[in-house]
């Protein structure tokens, strides 16, 4: 299964918190969680730009 939603947004495609919790659990109960290379790179990115960033203007 893949999908580009993280769990914390499952609730506003199946309605019901309940529901996305019993899901989620008997989902990832037995597997491995894999992010894509994409979602790292982009979090890396995010990561040195947000620590890099400086009041200075040259």
């Amino acid at each position: 299964m893949t999908t580009n939603l993280p769990f914390e947004n499952w609730t506003e495609v199946l309605g019901s918190e309940r529901l996305t919790g019993a899901t989620l659990d008997r989902l990832t109960h037995r597997c491995h969680i894999l992010e894509s290379y994409r979602l790292q790179d982009a979090k890396r990115r995010r990561t040195k730009t947000s620590s890099g960033k400086s009041n200075e203007t040259k």
